[in-house]
């Protein structure tokens, strides 16, 4: 083998090993940037995760917790009413109920273990027909009063549960009327125990609506003769959503199914579970729909959308002027008219 053909042999080996290096160096280079890419991938996902489970968690506590602020669904109260002036408004509203009768305090306890509370006010007037008035989002039982007052005076005893997380009842979470509408089931057998000839009428307002909707999707005794809901939510989904959008201007997705998320690990349920228009469409009992025109809480529309899903016998009585849960006292001859020839007509 000569001098040159030698030589070239080397040239051609340093030559390689130079590529094989320059190669590995480029090699290096990619992979580190491909490295950084996952790195900051991995920490974009769990920041955008992380972010996630807290605007969950936030409006889980802001929604479902009893024991979080409300100031951003019902805004701040009003600090320049004396408390004094506050509290006398408080004692003014619920007297009926504690001052102006024998009210006995009445317990149940859940299929989950709670001790529930209700006030059961007996007629002095001899009657078999009982009505369960039940409260709305964040009040209790007492607040009450004035419908159990009017349902009284026609001659009715009354039962009002405070329902699990509000008032005397135990509990760490709002049911949205989905585990309610078992609580509820629990004080109708407790009225029918008592007298088991007893004639049962339910009513609800707002939170307490959509409680006894759901409840007329189960597989109630004959008992229970008529329901009337007033101002309820199609559904714990479709109310938070608008509510998403209307204080926050957020859409549903993804905040509400992180919410919901944990709203089935903190409190066993998931928000599409609490569906007034999915029990309504099983309902038997007959049913009367209320809701005041000018609603912008549980806004007008879910009107229709119930009561278009209801098979039971069915009215509806539109309140005209009416914003949320305000019906009764905007139109009260027209509220408690409708209410009491319902009950009337489906009594006898």
């Amino acid at each position: 083998m000569n001098l040159q053909l030698i030589n070239t042999l080397f040239m051609v080996v340093d030559r390689s090993d130079n590529y094989i290096k320059d190669q590995g160096r480029e090699g290096f280079k990619m992979g580190k940037k491909k490295k950084n890419i996952i790195i900051i991938s991995s920490l974009l996902g769990t920041a955008i995760i992380g972010g996630l489970v807290f605007a969950g968690n936030y409006f889980y506590n802001l929604a479902v917790n009893p024991n979080a602020s409300k100031e951003m669904v019902f805004g701040p109260e009003n600090e320049t009413v004396e408390a004094s002036t506050k509290e006398e408004k408080d004692k003014t509203r619920v007297a009926w109920i504690m001052d102006s009768l024998n009210y006995k305090d009445s317990y149940r306890i859940s299929a989950d273990g709670l001790k529930l509370h209700g006030y059961e006010i007996n007629n002095t007037v001899e009657t078999k027909v009982w009505v369960v008035t039940v409260h709305g989002y964040m009040i209790q039982g007492k607040d009450m009063s004035d419908y159990a007052k009017e349902f009284y005076g026609m001659g009715y005893n009354v039962l009002i549960p405070d329902l699990r997380g509000h008032g005397k009842s135990e509990g760490d979470y709002i049911g949205m009327g989905w585990d309610d509408k078992e609580d509820i089931l629990s004080w109708i057998n407790y009225i029918i125990e008592k007298d088991s000839n007893a004639k049962i009428v339910l009513h609800g307002v707002s939170m307490g609506a959509g409680a006894v909707m759901m409840t007329s999707g189960e597989e109630l005794p004959n008992n229970v003769k008529a329901i009337v809901e007033d101002c309820g939510y199609t559904s714990a989904w479709d109310e938070f959503s608008y509510q998403l959008e209307s204080l926050f201007g957020y859409p549903k997705f993804p905040i509400l199914n992180m919410a919901s998320l944990v709203t089935r690990v903190r409190a066993g349920y998931w928000l599409g579970d609490a569906s007034a228009i999915d029990q309504v469409a099983k309902a038997k009992v007959p049913m009367l729909f209320i809701h005041g025109d000018k609603d912008e809480f549980v806004p007008y529309y879910m009107l229709d959308e119930v009561y278009n899903a209801a098979n039971c016998e069915k009215e509806k009585v539109t309140i005209e002027g009416a914003t949320h849960a305000e019906a009764s006292t905007t139109n009260p001859e027209l509220y408690w008219t409708s209410i009491e020839n319902f009950i009337n007509k489906h009594l006898s």
